[in-house]
């Protein structure tokens, strides 16, 4: 064990604690002794700290890493189901998997997340049209809980869906079992149409969730006026053997998950600015074609570009970054349009700026994901007049009857997160059940009393 600051992917709010690395569920469970926890100010597992926010920090406290409970345990190449340690991430899966055909059922926008992780994040990506999020491919996965005690949950008890989306504060996952889904290459077969604003790009989404299994817009938070929310929309499904080229036909699973640059060292602060971001915005519009269709692509290029670039995160400078993702019902949207317009009224900047559509949720207390739209933004945290900016887009969630993503929040106010999550009473009273003395905690908990 030792000393250690510790951030999210957004580097906003740093805290120290102690950081331990169990290497076997005993390890970990004596972590959770009733008397040695009580001399901690708390704890809570991290994985590889792909949140964006501070949900795997603990000030003062003890830090659980997963590092080190890596290991597949078992892949059933004929069936697909894989049990693993909540350390193993999801491209260790992919690395395992694709030989044999099978892919990971959810991903989000990296690779780089662990199991334990996506099932407290119930992470999702561009298929939850047709596959909901992850928790829903996962039959169990094994829980440590508050003072040790060991349980394996499944999907028909109330633990299971209060740790699904639950950040971590239910216990400890230190084991899993994924169902994967089945591909026939690793290759993407992607359509690609350039829209002229937000309501064409809201109309082309929805027509491509009908017959595309992954969907996904990058959208100009900076464009106004006519242009405002022009987008790039790219859908895809993998592809069929008989549509890859002779020489890849002979070995169509092929999966090389390298990066291949990285960011040096620590960029300085306003590289990120209202003029660099309009004008990359235009570049890639302008660049992206008005109309593609069966375009073949890497699995890192269409789920995962920017994991093709170490470290990225830096180039927000040592501020860091904000990013705010909500989810607003369908026929909710003029909000979605009245976000684009407050985005763009204050110049704030956003590249990475994702819209997509979610289909039914599923039934975790704190789960993100609902029936409707969802956008993010990704925004340098010094950028002006950003709090203002977040606090009117907060209301207009709210009154859309929509909400924020918890493994992202990073400054919501907790009275308008309880307007957000109507079951968040139950979570908190599960949680003082199965949690009396409060052992499990983290900074993200302790400003939103979860």
């Amino acid at each position: 064990m030792h000393t250690q600051t510790l951030t999210g992917w957004g580097r906003v709010a740093p805290s120290r604690a102690t950081l331990a690395e169990p290497s076997s569920e005993t390890d970990a469970a004596a972590l959770l002794d009733p008397e040695r926890a009580g001399a901690q100010d708390g704890m809570i597992a991290r994985g590889l700290g792909r949140s964006y926010n501070n949900a795997a920090q603990c000030a003062g406290g003890l830090v659980i890493s997963t590092a080190r409970l890596n290991r597949i345990l078992d892949l059933d190449t004929e069936t697909g189901l894989v049990t693993c340690e909540a350390g193993v991430s999801l491209e260790r899966l992919m690395v395992a998997g694709l030989p044999h055909g099978w892919f990971v059922p959810v991903s989000p926008g990296t690779r780089q997340v662990t199991v334990g992780g996506a099932i407290a994040a119930d992470v999702h990506g561009k298929n939850h049209h047709v596959a909901g999020s992850f928790a829903r491919h996962v039959p169990s996965f094994d829980l440590l809980l508050p003072g040790g005690e060991l349980r394996t949950v499944t999907p028909q008890e109330d633990l299971f869906w209060a740790t699904a989306g639950g950040m971590g504060l239910t216990g400890i996952i230190v084991r899993a079992t994924v169902q994967l889904t089945k591909v026939p290459t690793a290759l993407v077969r992607v359509d690609t149409v350039r829209t002229a604003d937000v309501d064409e790009t809201m109309a082309v989404l929805a027509d491509h969730d009908r017959t595309h299994r992954y969907t996904v817009a990058w959208s100009d938070s900076l464009a106004r006026g006519a242009h405002l929310g022009r987008s790039v929309v790219t859908s895809g499904d993998f592809a069929p053997l008989t549509d890859l080229p002779a020489k890849q036909q002979a070995s169509p699973l092929l999966f090389n998950p390298e990066s291949k640059l990285g960011v040096p060292g620590e960029w300085p602060v306003g590289v990120i600015n209202r003029y660099t971001v309009a004008l990359a915005n235009e570049a890639y519009y302008r660049k992206a074609p008005r109309r593609r269709s069966g375009e073949l692509q890497s699995i890192g290029k269409f789920f995962h570009p920017l994991d093709g670039i170490r470290n990225w995160n830096r180039v927000y400078g040592p501020g860091g970054m904000r990013q705010y993702q909500y989810v607003v019902p369908f026929g909710q949207e003029a909000a979605v349009r009245r976000s684009f317009e407050l985005v763009s009224a204050v110049r704030a900047p956003s590249f990475v700026t994702v819209l997509k559509r979610f289909g039914a949720g599923d039934p975790g207390l704190l789960s993100f994901p609902v029936a409707g739209w969802t956008l993010a933004l990704d925004f340098p945290a010094r950028t002006p007049g950003l709090a203002g900016l977040l606090d009117r887009l907060d209301e207009l969630v709210v009154a859309a009857g929509g909400r924020v993503y918890l493994a992202k929040d990073s400054r919501v106010p907790t009275a308008t997160l309880e307007q957000m999550y109507p079951r968040l009473a139950e979570f908190r009273k599960l949680r003082a059940e199965l949690d009396p003395a409060g052992l499990l905690a983290s900074d993200l908990s302790r400003r939103l009393n979860l």
